[in-house]
């Protein structure tokens, strides 16, 4: 499907043939990479770091228009509170230090999810990220973050219900289309390829109003040795699949 209106303009030319017009990835496995090495949790997350950087470079290169990333649950709140610490630092950090150069390769970043739950001071840089690269041509970046898609349908129902009580809305005139547009990906395609990474083979609560019709990836790879690759390899089953929509 297109992008609705409002969506960020497409990348000039358009995506190459074969390729997904938008992949989401369930980036797992960063506390067992770190475990596997005898480190602690926060430079596992720190490689998932690197990992994202790569992952987004890759992405642009390979004509690749939209590209999410979940990056942080709203099950995640239940970790330690030391390891949520390291993860909104690193957050923070990323933000700084990477939107310059993710702003210089015309990408627009945009978050979703309760980002409110982060803390004045991540919010304030999350807006200020999504601000300077608005209106960027380039590839669309989406970050969930303390993002779960149940409570995001549930949200648009909640809205829905509203308007049918407040008299504004005809209960039969509710349907996909008037929830899709509720929903915090409204002005995105639906994903066309999902990698989940780390031999994890779930969605997790992640797009699964929007991946009604996505093709999966998995592999065994964990997230920090993640990489352009890997990018290549799923983008070459996802080309391999013929896509049906339940047609036969």
């Amino acid at each position: 499907m297109s992008a609705a209106p409002g969506a960020a303009p497409a990348i000039s030319g358009g995506t190459p043939p074969g390729v997904p017009v938008h992949v989401g990835v369930i980036m797992d496995g960063n506390r067992r990479w770190a475990r596997a090495r005898g480190l602690p949790a926060a430079l596992g997350h720190k490689a998932g770091a690197d990992a994202v950087r790569r992952t987004v470079e890759a992405a642009a290169k390979s004509g690749i228009g939209w590209l999410t990333l979940f990056a942080f649950s709203s099950e995640n709140w239940q970790r330690s509170d030391d390891e949520v610490r390291e993860l909104t630092g690193l957050l923070r950090f990323y933000l700084r230090h990477e939107i310059a150069a993710l702003h210089k390769n015309k990408v627009r970043l945009r978050v979703i999810g309760e980002r409110d739950r982060f803390g004045p001071e991540t919010t304030a840089a999350i807006r200020d990220a999504e601000a300077l690269t608005a209106n960027n041509t380039g590839l669309n970046l989406t970050v969930a973050l303390s993002y779960g898609s149940r409570s995001e349908i549930a949200a648009s129902a909640r809205f829905l219900a509203r308007e049918v009580a407040a008299g504004r809305m005809d209960p039969e005139a509710v349907d996909e289309a008037s929830l899709t547009r509720h929903l915090s990906t409204h002005d995105m395609p639906d994903p066309d390829l999902i990698i989940r990474t780390s031999g994890e083979q779930r969605l997790s609560n992640f797009l699964l109003w929007q991946a009604a019709y996505a093709e999966f990836w998995f592999t065994e790879t964990l997230w920090p040795d993640f990489g352009a690759n890997d990018l290549a390899q799923a983008v070459a089953e996802y080309a391999r699949r013929e896509r049906r929509y339940g047609a036969g």
